[in-house]
């Protein structure tokens, strides 16, 4: 059981707590944590899930066996984390929450100084650390010791408020499905300290049941928080999972916007007044952002799915010359808030497009070329995932393919990508042709993919 209820790769480790993901996990991977970093405390958040509070003895226990002082910061975000990594100038820090995956799913994130996710080669060596079971524990006088850290929250809105125009955006009356996780912490003193009007649903966090599945997709979008925006006459619409690192949007009309839309379009928004003009993002993200990046005078670099690709490609360029990263789940990076994955940041840059425009959401959304796009997953054995990407890529050899990350074909007016996930133990297929879905192809490969089974 456990070997389908865990996934171990560079992302890190999650899984189902207790048939997957146990304590002793979490003993290992905090001890080989502590041995990989250099010297400095590590801070250890969590989300709300039952199995955290479990999870997070565990990391205390080894973080403290290996000398590091421990700072605590509660049930907060992981963006909040990563700024406090920053703001504390700590040696690095581990999150635990799993973000989209549903309430029996936990994980470790990992973050190395600055507060970055771990890079490839340094997720690398982390894991070989971890597989060898070298930890450096230290004797019993040079222990470390573990303090508690309530100030986060309210350090991570001092920055918001640096990077946004509060004030310009106080006056949008808002929608929020919190999904009973971290965001609701933010919002409730967004709206208490700076005097926001955001209406909380699913606010109470929980940790053994979610009121719905911390989806930030557009059918999560259009089934939970959609038909609630135009009754209370809200302006827009937004749901985060339960981390607060991706968002979903609906908009004035109570109509879902597709998480593939959310990039290009705070794209268009950032590209103008940004001095850098790449735009970072994945092979499976819509082709619309090379359209948009092209209008503004920008050049888009696509990576492999995941956030170790993310975080390589943008040490690989200067800060200044990167206006956007993102992926197409809703999951966002903007240069002026540090380039995290955070929720909150995303939701406050959609609102200050709505504020630059002065137009309604739902028009902006509108304005854009449709593309099309259709996903599906299939569980499939490991051994057989060579010969079924090397049978497809000789299937369509008329298209330029790009092997980087299981298979990409691209055509001039469409493309498809079948690789395996990193977080679940499936293969992942998506085709995307502009206007009318691409719905032979899409057949097609589902059904190569299923005769693989």
């Amino acid at each position: 059981m456990a070997g389908s209820t865990l996934r171990i790769s560079l992302a890190g480790v999650r899984g189902v707590a207790g048939a997957g993901l146990t304590a002793r996990h979490a003993l290992d991977f905090a001890a080989a944590f502590a041995t990989f970093l250099p010297e400095g405390p590590v801070l250890v958040s969590r989300d709300p899930r039952a199995s955290g509070a479990m999870i997070e003895q565990g990391v205390l226990a080894s973080l403290i066996a290996s000398g590091r002082e421990c700072v605590r910061l509660g049930i907060v975000s992981t963006p909040v984390m990563q700024q406090a990594i920053r703001r504390m100038d700590a040696a690095g820090g581990i999150s635990i929450g799993a973000s989209h995956n549903a309430i029996e799913w936990n994980a470790l994130k990992f973050f190395g100084a600055g507060g970055v996710y771990l890079n490839t080669a340094e997720a690398g060596e982390l894991l070989d650390i971890y597989h060898s079971q070298r930890f450096d524990y230290a004797p019993w006088d040079k222990l470390g010791r573990s303090r508690e850290d309530r100030g986060a929250v309210d350090a991570y809105l001092d920055e918001l408020a640096r990077a946004y125009d509060f004030d310009r955006l106080r006056r949008f009356r808002v929608v929020v499905d919190c999904c009973n996780g971290t965001s609701s912490v933010i919002l409730r003193r967004l709206n208490d300290r700076h005097g926001f009007r955001f209406i909380l649903i699913n606010e109470r966090m929980d940790g053994v049941a979610f009121a719905h599945e911390p989806a930030t997709t557009a059918r999560s979008v259009a089934m939970q928080l959609a038909p609630l925006v135009e009754p209370v006459q809200a302006d827009a619409g937004f749901v985060f999972d339960a981390d607060s690192d991706r968002i979903g949007i609906a908009t004035e009309k109570g109509e879902p916007i597709s998480e593939e839309l959310v990039l290009p379009m705070l794209a268009s928004h950032v590209l103008p007044s940004s001095p850098g003009k790449l735009v970072i993002t994945n092979l499976s993200t819509t082709a619309l952002v090379e359209e948009v990046a092209a209008a503004y005078g920008g050049r888009v670099v696509r990576v492999p799915v995941g956030r170790q690709a993310a975080m390589d490609a943008l040490a690989a360029y200067k800060p200044e010359s990167v206006a956007i990263a993102g992926e197409g789940n809703g999951g966002i990076m903007l240069s002026r808030f540090r380039f995290v994955f955070d929720g909150i940041a995303a939701m406050f840059e959609t609102l200050s497009l709505m504020a630059a425009r002065s137009t309604p959401l739902s028009e902006i959304a509108a304005s854009f070329p449709r593309y099309s796009m259709l996903k599906a997953q299939i569980p499939l054995s490991s051994t057989r995932i060579p010969a079924l990407l090397t049978s497809l890529e000789q299937t369509y050899e008329d298209g330029t393919a790009n092997v980087t990350d299981g298979l990409r074909v691209d055509w001039p007016d469409r493309w498809f990508h079948v690789r395996v996930s990193q977080t679940e133990p499936v293969v992942r297929v998506i085709c995307e042709r502009k206007g009318d879905p691409p719905r032979e192809l899409f057949e097609a490969l589902v059904e190569a993919v299923e005769s693989m089974r």
